[in-house]
């Protein structure tokens, strides 16, 4: 089941994310991270200049221990020596108050670019059409928002201020190191090779590495996403243990990869801090005979091991966090993915505007359409029809007889691939998506209620609504008397998902969502079809004061919901195969007669029953 679990996560629909397996091993997928703190220029100019004061203070603490060396003690003047250790002192003191600036303002400034980064990924999800969503999992790409971000942060913060860190002190010590013995500093920098190459060939296995275990627990954090979501259903089926098995799995299989990784940056660091320190002792070694020798002082070489035992740190420290990076480059390279994301549906570079006041009216004019993630089968073919100012038009049909697409298209989560859909007149890939969903209201079968207050679910959509205006469309969805039963009335928290209301309360409130809106055309997709008797007699009414005076396209399934309607369209196989009234749809004895058939004789033996 994991390996299911693993395999959903990194396929890719049509306009999905790509698969986590890319094998391209750099650190370039950090580089949009550079555009995001190019921002704050001031930050850095000052991370950098306490950068500069810290690594200046402790490059120029090997040049005291030298003058120590040949001078103060040769020379027995405890005055002299007393003076260095001053002066070091202060040196001290410069690199402490050096160091700490730089921590806190390469630190502060990572939080800050990880936060803008947060906020970008997040962003970019909301401007995404429904064709992404349909290719990729929800639990998945929480997990990039918080999980990779995590792992980003982490590198760009504390990991950066490390490598500036060592980077500086590498380059400068070295400097140094040829300036106080170029024959010495010649060994070095011919061991330098043989300590870089392994470095960077190991970075390239870490990064893949990292990758791969971030994937594997964002595919880990999906399937708990979908379970948790789930768990009236999973314990009302009894598959607690079994869901605990198959995350547990998942689980492992994410500690596997992510010990892999480690074990990887552990060779790493291990490989280099010995290339490094064996390289150290090498020169050391050849030093001290030259010390023997009377060519060089002992100061000299206490100098030139003091900037070689800096290069050395340095740069197994670099290693370290080289390591570090190349596991940031897996997370950064899937929020890129995100980023980098195009909508499949956007507003032309020149919408064309929708008329004012508004008509109301929708067309279809031969429309076909395939979704991206089942082109096996059309959803629609060939549908024409059009809805006047006001008409009241019911859509019914068998499942799957593409009834619900009709409302995707005129909502222009998806644009047709033949035929024109209208709205007022305008083709709706001529018209801004936003302005275009401004004129519609949705009523689905299943409504969105989110973990806040009763008066914030409705005035979701128009959030300058005053309390006066939500009270008022509670009033007319018929929901204002339980709204007022609850504890907090208006300001009831509902728990997720409105986890606290019945199905018909949570419908009522969507409605009310809908009247607060006033938008001309109404879109409701078997708005009572999940309800039982008396929840569906007061939402229907409701539904009745919302439809006065717009345009209205009803889903339903319970052909006594749409008697009323001025119109019915009876669509099956993606086509529109009847259209009239119910009375003589009913008398021409087809697809909708059998329908009717069926539900109004079922319900008539569902009387009967109850009656004995």
């Amino acid at each position: 089941m994991a390996d299911e679990i693993g395999g959903a996560g990194r396929k890719r629909g049509a306009d999905g994310l790509a698969p986590g397996t890319s094998g391209r091993a750099n650190l370039s997928a950090l580089r949009p991270l550079v555009g995001f703190a190019a921002r704050y220029k001031g930050r850095i100019a000052a991370a950098l200049i306490a950068l500069v004061v810290a690594s200046v203070a402790t490059l120029a603490v090997p040049l005291a221990v030298r003058r120590v060396i040949d001078h103060g003690f040769s020379d027995a003047q405890g005055d002299l020596i007393s003076a260095y250790f001053g002066m070091l002192v202060v040196v001290v003191g410069f690199l402490a108050l050096g160091s700490a600036l730089r921590y806190y303002f390469v630190i502060t400034l990572g939080e800050r670019v990880v936060a803008d980064v947060r906020a970008a990924v997040f962003e970019r999800l909301t401007t995404l059409d429904p064709a992404f969503f349909d290719a990729s999992r929800a639990g998945e790409l929480v997990s990039r928002l918080t999980a990779d971000t995590t792992q980003v942060k982490a590198a760009f913060g504390a990991s950066i201020s490390i490598a500036l860190r060592n980077a500086v002190l590498l380059v400068g010590a070295i400097a140094l190191m040829i300036w106080t013995s170029p024959k010495l500093s010649a060994l070095v920098l011919v061991a330098l090779p043989l300590i870089v190459v392994p470095i960077i060939v190991s970075g390239r296995k870490v990064r893949r590495r990292s990758r791969i275990a971030q994937d594997k627990l964002a595919d880990a954090s999906a399937f708990a996403a979908e379970a948790v979501g789930s768990v009236r259903t999973m314990q009302a089926f009894g598959m607690e243990r079994e869901t605990a098995r198959r995350f547990a799995h998942a689980a492992e299989e994410a500690y596997d990869a992510a010990r892999i990784s480690v074990r990887a940056r552990a060779m790493l660091t291990g490989a280099a801090i010995f290339l490094v320190s064996a390289s150290v002792v090498g020169v050391l070694w050849y030093g001290a005979q030259a010390v023997l020798a009377g060519t060089m002082t002992g100061g000299t070489l206490g100098q030139f091991v003091l900037y070689a035992v800096f290069a050395a740190s340095a740069m197994g420290q670099l290693s370290e966090v080289y390591g570090e990076l190349a596991q940031a480059a897996g997370s950064a390279e899937r929020l890129g993915e995100i980023l980098e994301a195009l909508p499949g549906v956007t507003a032309p570079e020149r919408p064309r505007a929708l008329p004012e006041p508004p008509l109301g009216s929708v067309a279809f004019e031969d429309v076909r359409f395939h979704y991206p993630t089942r082109t096996e089968a059309p959803a629609l073919e060939g549908v024409s029809f059009a809805l006047r100012p006001g008409e009241r038009v019911a859509l019914v049909g068998p499942s799957g007889s593409g009834k619900s697409t009709v409302l995707q298209l005129i909502l222009r989560f998806y644009d047709p691939e033949g035929g024109r859909v209208s709205v007022d007149g305008v083709p709706l890939t001529e018209a801004d998506p936003v302005a275009l969903r401004r004129r519609l209201a949705l009523v689905p079968q299943e409504p969105t209620i989110f973990g806040v207050s009763v008066l914030d679910n409705i005035r979701y959509g128009r959030p300058d609504a005053t309390e006066a205006q939500v009270r008022e469309a509670a009033r007319l969805a018929s929901a204002d008397v339980f709204v007022e039963a609850l504890p907090d009335g208006y300001a009831t928290l509902v728990g997720e998902r409105g986890v606290t209301l019945s199905g018909g309360q949570r419908q009522r409130i969507a409605i009310a969502r809908a009247i607060l809106k006033d938008a001309p055309i109404l879109l409701l997709d078997e708005a009572t079809s999940a309800l039982d008797a008396e929840s569906e007699h007061a939402v229907q009414e409701a539904l009745d004061r919302l439809m006065e005076g717009r345009t209205t396209l009803v889903i339903a399934h319970r052909l006594a919901t749409v008697r009323s309607a001025d119109r019915i369209l009876v669509m099956d196989a993606g086509r529109i195969v009847e259209e009239g009234d119910h009375d003589g749809l009913v008398a021409r004895g087809g697809l909708y007669a059998r329908l009717a058939r069926l539900q109004f004789s079922d319900a008539q033996d569902r009387r009967s029953q109850a009656a004995e």
